[in-house]
C-alpha cells in the first residue's frame, strides 16, 4: 500500500493505478462501516483509493473540529490490512482566495443543513477536490448519511461527472448502534442513552409492519422512544428530500438527529 501525504505524491502513485478505481473518501477514525465501505470498493473495482482528511471547511464555528478522533497510525494500519492500494492522507487540500463549491439553497438549507449552516457547502467542496484528484469510476458512501449522500450525487449529477455515486447501507454494533467515528466521545451511559435512535427507528418499522403509513403518527411513536434525549429534528422524507405525510415503500426516508449529552448523532431508516 502507498501512503501519499501530498498532492505531488499522490498524482505520482496514480499515475500507476490503471484500471476502475473505487474511492472510499473519510475523515479517519476507522470503523467496521468505512472497512465495509472499502471491501465492496475491492469486490467492484481494480483499485481502491481511500483518503483520510478531517475538512475543515464542513465545521461550523462551534463544532468539534479540533478535537475531532485522529488515529493515523491505526488507519494506516487497517487500511493496509484491508488491501488498500493508495491511502491519501494530506495536511491541507486549500489556498487562498479560491473558488468553492455552494450546495443547492433549498436542499442544504433544510435538516442537518439548518442545523449546521455552511456545512454542506465545505462537504461539496472537499468532495469535488478529491473526485477531481482520485479521478475514480465509483465512489462510496454509507446511507447513515443520506442527505449528504443525497447532494452529492446531485453535484456529481449537475456537473457531468462521469462517476457512479454508490450508496452503502449503515454499518451498526450488534445492538442497533449506528457506527460513527463520533461514538469515541460517548460514556458508557451516553451510549446506552444512544441506542434511543436505532430503537426509535425499529419502534416505527413495527409500525410500518402494521399499515401505519401516517408520517405524523410515525414521528410522534418516534419522539417518544427518544425521550429524554434532546431531539434536533425527526423528519420523514422522499428519496427527493421533500417532508411527505404518508409513507411510500420504496421512497421514503426516517431521518432523526438527537443528542446523547453533548454528542450530536444521526440515524436513518430507508423504507
Amino acid at each position: 500500500m502507498i501512503v501519499a501525504r501530498t498532492i505531488d505524491e499522490l498524482n505520482a502513485a496514480r499515475r500507476d493505478l490503471i484500471g476502475e478505481i473505487g474511492f472510499v473518501p473519510t475523515m479517519g477514525a476507522l470503523h467496521v462501516g468505512h472497512l465495509s465501505l472499502i471491501e465492496r470498493a475491492k469486490k467492484e473495482n481494480g483499485f481502491v483509493v481511500v483518503s483520510v482528511y478531517v475538512n475543515p471547511a464542513q465545521f461550523g464555528a462551534d463544532e468539534d473540529f479540533e478535537r475531532y478522533p485522529r488515529r493515523e497510525e491505526t488507519d494506516i494500519a487497517l487500511c493496509r490490512a484491508a488491501k488498500v492500494d493508495l491511502l491519501f492522507m494530506p495536511k491541507n487540500v486549500y489556498g487562498k482566495d479560491e473558488p468553492t463549491i455552494s450546495a443547492p439553497p433549498i436542499g442544504a438549507s433544510i435538516l442537518e443543513g439548518e442545523i449546521r449552516p455552511g456545512h454542506f457547502d465545505g462537504v461539496l467542496t472537499v468532495i469535488m477536490k478529491m473526485l477531481h484528484l482520485i479521478k475514480p469510476k465509483r465512489v462510496y458512501f454509507g446511507k447513515k448519511d443520506a442527505q449528504q449522500l443525497w447532494l452529492i450525487a446531485k453535484m456529481v449529477s449537475a456537473f457531468f461527472m462521469e462517476i457512479e455515486v454508490v450508496a452503502c447501507e449503515t454499518a451498526r454494533e450488534s445492538n442497533g448502534l449506528a457506527l460513527s467515528s463520533r461514538n469515541a466521545y460517548l460514556s458508557e451511559g451516553e451510549k446506552n442513552d444512544a441506542l434511543k435512535l436505532s430503537q426509535s427507528l425499529f419502534e416505527a418499522s413495527k409500525l410500518i409492519k402494521k399499515n401505519e403509513i401516517k408520517s405524523s403518527a410515525i414521528i410522534e411513536a418516534i419522539a417518544k422512544t427518544l425521550a429524554p434525549l434532546t431531539i434536533d429534528y425527526v423528519s420523514i422524507v422522499d428519496r427527493e428530500f421533500k417532508p411527505i405525510k404518508t409513507i411510500k415503500k420504496g421512497e421514503t426516508i426516517i431521518l432523526i438527529a438527537a443528542r446523547a449529552g453533548a454528542t450530536r448523532l444521526i440515524d436513518n431508516m430507508w423504507i
